[in-house]
């Protein structure tokens, strides 16, 4: 806590590091590759996480709410993050994970830092998680839990969106100006304010985790809720999930293992970062970016 009074979880924080890395993959084609490094951001509530989830906070913060309920999958990041979050702030947490199978087995790793940050795990079938826009399921829900402020999977609603314009402002004062930035797409939140944040001449590029191609509706409609329209040049491509959510294969984590330890990095996340950057190098070999192109691969954490 600071002496004014706010967290310091809530805090602005300056721009995340941008810093070149030289990679024959990249450097061979005239492409010159930079990291936008969102993972630095807090050691805790990590990367776009921070960026998605702080000003909901500061609004739970400044109402007084006292207790958040989210919703996500057993390698959902922002189940970590909001959990975190509710440790640091005070706050009870409650997670409603997606599979009522999981509930008798041993935690995943991701499941366990939730439970060790205090959030309270309530486990539901696939077609009752569907069901989690539905008034009367949120009904349902409180009259279980009790009073509490919803947060959406992923973190995702129009001021989250808005939360991510900064690092595409960031990127648009950036010394050399980037032509091309990538990031993971899991509800489209983070692409969405991204690309609002580029300057004329930059697109945003978003690398879906999941499989089904929606991303791109989603994402117009996320900006049609954030800033009443389209915002910026942006465009997704769905061949590099991987088979789908949290799905590694083999050879993309041999190829998180020999990213980061050419480029002196700390582990890779396999469920988001390192699909970006495989899909990178892949489109950057196939001849997608023309030479002297300054590519971003956002690392979210």
């Amino acid at each position: 806590m600071g002496t004014d009074g706010v967290p310091d979880l809530l805090r602005d924080r300056p721009p995340s590091p941008l810093t070149e890395v030289f990679d024959e993959r990249f450097s061979r084609y005239g492409v010159r590759l930079f990291l936008k490094r969102e993972d630095l951001l807090h050691p805790e509530v990590v990367g776009n996480k921070w960026r998605k989830l702080v000003p909901t906070l500061r609004e739970v913060v400044a109402d007084d709410d006292r207790t958040l309920l989210t919703f996500g999958g057993a390698h959902s990041n922002h189940l970590r993050a909001t959990a975190a979050a509710g440790r640091l702030l005070g706050l009870s947490t409650i997670g409603v994970v997606r599979g009522d199978e999981l509930a008798d087995r041993p935690p995943n790793p991701s499941l366990a830092a939730c439970l060790a940050d205090g959030m309270r795990l309530h486990f539901v079938t696939r077609s009752d998680y569907r069901r989690r826009g539905d008034p009367d399921f949120i009904a349902g829900l409180r009259r279980r839990f009790g009073p509490f402020r919803p947060v959406p999977e992923g973190g995702t609603n129009a001021v989250a969106v808005r939360g991510c314009v900064v690092p595409g402002r960031e990127l648009a004062a950036a010394v050399p100006r980037p032509d091309v930035v990538a990031v993971a797409c899991g509800t489209g939140g983070t692409l969405a304010g991204l690309a609002a944040g580029l300057a004329p001449g930059m697109r945003a590029l978003g690398i879906p985790v999941l499989r089904g191609g929606f991303h791109g509706e989603a994402v117009r409609a996320l900006q049609r809720e954030a800033f009443g329209g389209p915002r910026g040049r942006w465009s997704v491509d769905d061949r590099f999930h991987h088979g789908g959510f949290a799905r590694v294969p083999a050879e993309l984590e041999e190829f998180a293992l020999d990213f980061a330890d050419r480029h002196g990095l700390p582990p890779l996340d396999r469920v988001y970062v390192a699909k970006v950057l495989w899909a990178l190098r892949e489109l950057t070999a196939g001849g997608a970016f023309r030479r002297g192109t300054a590519l971003v691969a956002v690392i979210t954490g």
